[in-house]
């Protein structure tokens, strides 16, 4: 505990550092933080009474990341609103259901021609179907896409890939800790997140008008303080009840952005997102040893390969199901390509069930590749939505209108 301090110190400082080299080199900042995180941690040297281990403080960066996550979600849940998500609520499911459709059968294909037995073919299935919220939200913030028509379809597929988390962790659970898994309890456990999720919309959307009454504090510390305790309390509980955390926190956004306050929580809480949300990605680099990575390397090249694909058609066909344009459709499987928190519970549960022990580096190395590659194929996603439609056809060259009307929110201008 002598050291805490010093070690938190020198955290912030190298994530400074990180993020003053990225605004140089003009590039997404993720890859950095994560990258310098990897630098450090338990398997680099102390250098006097300069620990870069972090050992004392590793409980502490990992705890201040999770809020990182938390503050992400809940900032693009205020960017976001409950009304957008119930107009969308058709297309947000069938949009979801592809994604998830095609992701995992590509997954299980790939784990079964990498020569994996069931239970490590299972595992590779999760760690290749799941979006990292984190990396989504702060992409999809940094670069003002907010407004954008496919947004919609993009934080409802987050949505939809958490209840498929929670349905499939519990499959896993009972098949790789115990051997045996229950229908009945699989069954409760989807309806019990999916029920949380509809019924705290529809009530939050309900309570608007006391929330406006109850937010109506002059305080701005007595203001944050009741936000915060909220923000924490909804989080926790949705964890409780097997929804991620970060779920909880995108809810409580979406919610609160149809009060009167929406602008004001906006503006107090930006300065936390980016604080602890870089303290997530540096604490994510820590559990990454690079020494480790090598014998897993064209293991993770052929699901990085597989994960292009299989997002790429999955957000062309869910966009397409949605009446978006072939640019937009494009968009939404470049964004949410990047893997992260998602991908390393479901490996770790691998490795909790004794499986074959290159499932760790794998999972490390691929969520690496992917989370520096999906902040960068979003940012020039015009780019890349160009070359493809060079040769395949995306896209027609004619001036010829859509046969489904276009949705008022299509005529906004793009800003990818």
């Amino acid at each position: 505990m002598d050291h805490m301090v010093l070690e938190v110190g020198l955290a912030i400082a190298l994530i400074a550092l990180a993020g003053l080299l990225s605004a140089k080199l003009r590039f997404s900042v993720i890859p950095f933080y994560i990258l310098i995180g990897m630098a450090v941690g338990p398997h680099a040297p102390k250098l006097g009474f300069i620990d870069l281990r972090f050992i004392e403080s590793a409980d502490l960066i990992e705890f201040m990341g999770r809020l990182g996550v938390l503050f992400l979600l809940f900032y693009l849940g205020l960017e976001f609103s409950v009304g957008r998500l119930i107009k969308s609520g058709r297309s947000i499911a069938i949009g979801g259901t592809i994604y998830i459709l095609i992701n995992f059968t590509l997954g299980l294909l790939l784990g079964i021609m990498l020569g994996f037995p069931l239970k490590e073919t299972l595992i590779v299935a999760g760690i290749t179907t799941i979006s990292s919220s984190a990396i989504v939200a702060k992409v999809l913030v940094d670069l003002k896409r907010t407004a954008n028509p496919e947004t919609e379809m993009i934080l409802g597929i987050i949505m939809f890939e958490d209840i498929f988390l929670a349905v499939y962790i519990s499959i896993l659970s009972g098949l790789v800790l115990s051997g045996s898994s229950s229908i009945v309890g699989v069954l409760l456990s989807a309806l019990l997140a999916l029920g949380f999720m509809l019924g705290f919309i529809i009530l939050g959307r309900k309570a608007a008008p006391l929330l406006n009454k109850l937010l109506n504090i002059r305080s701005n510390e007595l203001f944050l303080l009741v936000i915060f305790g909220g923000l924490f309390i909804i989080a926790g509980l949705s964890e409780k009840i097997h929804v991620a955390e970060a779920i909880g926190a995108l809810l409580t956004g979406l919610v609160l952005a149809e009060t009167n306050h929406m602008k004001r929580i906006e503006h107090m809480i930006l300065p936390f997102r980016d604080f602890f949300g870089a303290l997530f990605f540096f604490s994510f680099g820590l559990t990454i040893d690079p020494l480790t990575l090598g014998d897993a390397l064209w293991y993770s090249l052929a699901a990085v390969a597989v994960t292009l694909f299989g997002n790429f058609l999955a957000g062309m066909l869910a966009g397409r199901s949605a009446g978006l344009s072939p640019k937009a459709s494009a968009n939404i499987g470049l964004t949410i390509v990047s893997r992260g928190e998602f991908s390393i519970i479901v490996a770790n549960l691998g490795k909790a069930g004794g499986l074959l022990a290159i499932l760790q580096p794998f999972a490390a190395l691929y969520v690496l590749i992917l989370a520096i590659l999906g902040p960068l194929l979003t940012k020039e996603s015009k780019l890349v939505f160009q070359a493809l439609n060079s040769f395949l056809p995306l896209q027609k060259k004619s001036s010829k209108p859509l046969k489904q009307p276009v949705p008022a929110q299509d005529l906004q201008k793009d800003e990818a």
